[in-house]
């Protein structure tokens, strides 16, 4: 062996050294991909904390979606906004879905039906709006638009993220026969036929998810006790700013939809701790980056957003004036409620 074959042999050697180590480490595997699409009960409107990304869809650290991402280390593309109908998932939202994406959540379906408008209408006196009607029309359209939208849809998410969890996500009933708000008038039928409401809506959803081979996460039953008005809520009732009204708090994406999602999703409850919602606020930068990518798009929804009743119009006093009501009477009595 001459000099430079020496040479190379102990280079090849000492190479070999440094490589061997680097090529038997094991490959840090990428995080799963979760991909949350749909509207406020998903974004987190309700939590009153929301990242800065540039929309007015008030995506919350404090939401389902970001809380189990964050409990078992997912990679989230947060897509979820305020406002959002099918529509608006199906232009905006579903461009995120690949074949590599492992998990999706989607909840939609209550703004196509005209939940907002409905529970504006609702909230007036019996002699200032026609809430029979606008429940009417709503589980009108439930029973006869909805499914046939939702089919699409699911289909659409099935073809872009052909191998993932799909879990399709419900509506909690919002009230509990209590109209604790001075300046609303919800009464108790009328409460009871909104429930009856929601859970038309879940039967739907729930028969489009299994016909499409998802899942369906109801969370009827963990809201039970915890509505608006409720001892211990979970929903905020009549609030401060108005957007927040009617949608559930914090502590109803903590220990209502993450314990009800996170088993169909994940496979396992996730057990909402200080660490994990440590670990999820901290991810409200990266995640308004993300966001903001998309923020052109995302500003074609249109908020859904209930609205107070106002008694002092004109057309309120007209109202009045015909069913017999002293208006001023009327309004006193409700300020002492």
């Amino acid at each position: 062996m001459n000099r430079t074959t020496r040479r190379l042999a102990v280079l090849g050697s000492a190479l070999a050294g440094l490589l061997t180590p680097l090529l038997l480490q094991p490959v840090q595997a990428a995080a799963p991909a979760y991909v949350a699409l749909g509207d406020s009960y998903a974004s987190g409107t309700g939590t009153r904390s929301y990242i800065s990304d540039g929309t007015s869809c008030q995506r919350s650290t404090s939401a389902y979606p970001s809380l189990i991402a964050a409990a078992r280390g997912y990679a989230l593309n947060f897509r979820a906004c305020s406002g959002a109908t099918i529509p608006d998932v199906t232009n905006t939202q579903l461009a995120a879905l690949t074949s590599a994406t492992n998990y999706v959540s989607i909840s939609v379906g209550g703004n196509d039906a005209g939940f907002a408008d409905v529970l504006t209408t609702c909230a007036t006196p019996w002699w200032a709006g026609n809430c029979d009607g606008a429940i009417n029309s709503a589980q009108s359209f439930v029973n006869n638009t909805l499914p046939s939208r939702l089919t699409t849809l699911y289909s659409q998410i099935r073809a872009r993220a052909p191998y993932a969890k799909v879990v399709v996500v419900g509506y909690p009933r919002i009230f509990n026969g209590e109209d604790c708000n001075a300046f609303t008038w919800f009464s108790p039928a009328e409460q009871t036929r909104l429930n009856q409401t929601a859970d038309l809506l879940n039967s739907r959803l729930a028969a489009a998810a299994s016909a499409a081979g998802f899942s369906f996460a109801n969370p009827t039953s963990r809201f039970v006790g915890h509505a608006v008005c409720a001892d211990d809520e979970w929903i905020n009732g009549l609030s401060s700013p108005i957007s927040e009204s009617y949608h559930p708090k914090a502590n109803g994406h903590a220990s209502g939809y993450t314990p009800t999602v996170s088993p169909l999703l994940t496979g396992a409850a996730v057990a909402v701790t200080a660490q994990v919602v440590a670990e999820s606020s901290s991810s409200a930068d990266e995640q308004a980056a993300l966001q903001s990518q998309y923020a052109d798009a995302d500003r074609s929804i249109e908020p859904e957003t209930f609205v107070a009743p106002d008694l002092t119009t004109p057309e309120a006093r007209r109202d009045a004036r015909r069913a017999g009501v002293d208006i001023e009477k009327f309004l006193e009595r409700s300020a002492r409620r």
